[in-house]
């Protein structure tokens, strides 16, 4: 499970830029991103980066610092490859997942649990069409990305060197990898000794008790399997990619998630429901109505 990314490569790609779970997983991102103020002049930490989609979400943003990191080799050279995706740059990628910047800002993004609290939405996290920009801003596009700060580093969210302080740091499907409870909490406690005192922590992760009940494969995944083993049950599962790819997580509680992040040190825990993108002619309000329902995912919140 640990090196699984090496073998999926571009089939991860494919995923991310396809399947509709990866457009809300994004939706919700930008929309917590939004209401956050933006990261603009921030230093982030975008962990289980895989090729970097979000790493330059966040230097498009305006991060003065944006370090993406991932423990499979193949991913960080895939990210380090892209660079400025094509000539659209990141916003061609965001209309392609179906990434639209909420309307309303912060009130938008509001959910159940604990709401993010900061200063009033600029924009500057906000995704937009290729060569459309947040009003207020100058252009961030390709020119900006290739001059951001964007580093990335091959480690093990587990270990991880003493790289900041942050003043964010993101986790898209990062706590679901953690082999054991050592580990997972391992992770929490690696991410806080690199955040400052104050800082966030904005992570997507899955939720439990879906299979076998409810059937993505209309959002571009499919749980297969359940193996009760260890600290919490293996799913193996498929990204619903041409071939699909075969890759494994394990089944955590929420509640696992929060127990690690406060034994870490981590002031305030909070939850957001999943949010999804504008209903379109391919995706219509019955597509997502009934995603909502149960959704792959959840937005966790942590205050350092």
């Amino acid at each position: 499970m640990r090196f699984q990314y090496d073998s999926i490569g571009d089939r991860f790609v494919e995923s991310k830029t396809t399947a509709a779970f990866s457009a809300a997983d994004t939706h919700t991102l930008l929309g917590a991103l939004d209401a956050l103020g933006g990261v603009r002049g921030l230093d982030t930490l975008d962990l289980a980066c895989g090729y970097g989609y979000n790493t330059r979400l966040l230097a498009r943003g305006g991060a003065r610092r944006a370090v993406g990191v991932d423990i499979s080799e193949e991913m960080i050279r895939l990210a380090r490859a892209h660079g400025v995706i094509g000539g659209g740059g990141v916003g061609a990628l965001e209309a392609a997942v179906g990434a639209v910047r909420p309307a309303g800002g912060a009130a938008a993004a509001e959910g159940t649990g604990t709401a993010l609290s900061g200063p009033a939405p600029t924009g500057a996290a906000g995704a937009a069409p290729a060569g459309d920009e947040p009003a207020g801003h100058a252009p961030t596009g390709a020119a900006s990305i290739e001059a951001a700060s964007i580093e990335y580093l091959v480690a093990d969210a587990a270990k991880l060197p003493q790289m900041g302080p942050f003043d964010l740091a993101t986790a898209v499907y990062l706590f679901n990898q953690a082999a054991d409870r050592s580990s997972l909490h391992a992770m929490f406690r690696s991410i806080r000794a690199n955040l400052r005192d104050g800082g966030r922590l904005l992570a997507i992760v899955p939720n439990a008790g879906a299979f076998p009940h409810v059937d993505w494969s209309p959002y571009g995944v499919r749980i297969v399997d359940r193996v009760q083993e260890g600290d919490a049950p293996l799913l193996k599962a498929q990204f619903l990619t041409q071939p699909p790819a075969d890759f494994e997580f394990r089944e955590w509680a929420h509640a696992d998630f929060a127990e690690a992040a406060v034994e870490a040190g981590f002031s305030t825990v909070g939850w957001q429901p999943n949010r999804t993108p504008p209903a379109d002619g391919a995706r219509d309000e019955a597509y997502w109505t009934a995603y909502r329902a149960w959704p792959i995912s959840s937005l966790m919140t942590c205050t350092a």
